[in-house]
């Protein structure tokens, strides 16, 4: 990775995308290390994550985790989930925070001078180019370890870099299923995030 240490940074998480990506890797993130780890890389002027949650039900399997984001450092990006059935009757959910990311990234890019993106999907190509346009670098992180690929090539391709999660795993992952630290965001139910990835 190459980054400067005077650069402005910040972090655009995409939750369900970063969460499927590193499923896929078998590998569970610690948002305190990710967080610390880019800090070091530059200055860092904000770090956005971004989910949709169910508002309906009384315990949500993602609170936990957003709680603790929201205390320690980033900036939290939510909208309640869209529900709807199918043609075949099947109830489907929707939470996707494309626009949100597009919108914060291009508001804020006038003060960046470099953003980097956690999400291999291939619509922000063109976000990625209009920052560019503005004379800020862009880094994509997603995979490309995984078979399939979870990041689209148009995206890598329109990145100034890119880096795979794989490479990151001894700085921002802990084994999934593993001792956690005392500090770290409690687990939660895989099964929410993985239903809004495929939506």
């Amino acid at each position: 990775m190459i980054f400067y240490p005077e650069e402005r940074t910040a972090l655009f998480i995409d939750g369900a995308n970063l969460y499927a990506t590193a499923r896929a890797l078998d590998m569970e993130i610690d948002y305190k290390s990710l967080r610390a780890h880019f800090s070091q890389q530059g200055r860092l002027i904000r770090a956005f994550y971004y989910t949709a949650i169910l508002e309906d039900q009384e315990y949500s399997p993602l609170r936990p985790l957003i709680d603790w984001l929201d205390y320690n450092g980033f900036t939290l990006v939510t909208k309640p989930v869209k529900e709807f059935t199918d043609e075949h009757g099947r109830r489907k959910i929707k939470g996707n925070m494309d626009i949100e990311i597009a919108v914060d990234m291009l508001n804020i890019s006038e003060a960046l001078d470099h953003v980097i993106l956690f999400s291999g999907d291939g619509d922000f190509r063109r976000l990625l180019e209009a920052v560019q346009r503005r004379g800020v670098r862009a880094t994509v992180v997603s995979s490309n370890s995984t078979q399939p690929s979870m990041i689209a090539d148009e995206l890598r391709r329109q990145a100034d870099q890119f880096v795979d999660l794989e490479d990151l795993r001894g700085i921002i992952g802990r084994k999934g299923g593993g001792p956690r630290r005392a500090d770290a965001p409690a687990p939660f139910d895989a099964g929410f995030e993985e239903q809004l990835e495929s939506a």
